[in-house]
């Protein structure tokens, strides 16, 4: 058995795509999966099986159960741990909200993000490394230009974020 963390990409924004979390834990329940638990209403759960695949699984499950087609990118716990283990920045100093891990689905080819200016989005800062971008926005990212930027990249590549905060929870839950 091996435990996952699933973070579902783009749900319950602005009042679309809802995914009730309690109704999340029910299907992912129904899988067969154990130690199932959410995180926040942003789309974050830990689970525990053997399934060789869950990605798949899950978001089948998702768009059969709500009627929509949900990204899900899937780490194992000791994924997790490793991405956090990598960041660049000196994640203990810094304010949580303020330092955000983009998840991508897989690595992205190389010079990916080389297009990318970082001096014009100072004083945030990115960092690519495999299959995770660190990014630092000191002055908070409500403003910042910096994501956008990221996103409209091609070829475009499947990715969802998550503050260094709910990083470390969702460590935590998958123990």
């Amino acid at each position: 058995m091996t435990t996952y963390a699933a973070l579902l990409r783009g749900i319950n924004v602005g009042g679309h795509r809802k995914v009730p979390m309690a109704e999340l834990r029910e299907v992912m329940a129904g899988l067969g999966w154990s130690d199932v638990r959410t995180y926040l209403q942003s789309g974050n759960a830990v689970f525990t099986t053997d399934d060789a695949d869950p990605r798949a699984r899950l978001e089948r499950a998702v768009a059969g159960h709500f009627g929509f087609e949900v990204s899900c990118l899937v780490r194992t716990a000791g994924e997790l741990r490793a991405v956090a283990a990598a960041c660049p920045y000196p994640a203990a100093e810094l304010d949580p909200a303020k330092l955000l891990v983009v998840f991508l689905e897989e690595a992205p080819p190389e010079g990916h993000f080389d297009s990318v200016d970082a001096a014009a989005f100072a004083p945030d800062t990115f960092h690519h490394a495999g299959s995770a971008v660190y990014c630092y926005f000191p002055d908070g990212m409500g403003r910042s230009r910096l994501p956008a930027a990221l996103e409209s990249l091609r070829p475009k590549v499947t990715a969802t974020s998550r503050n260094w905060r709910t990083v470390q929870r969702l460590i935590e839950l998958a123990g």
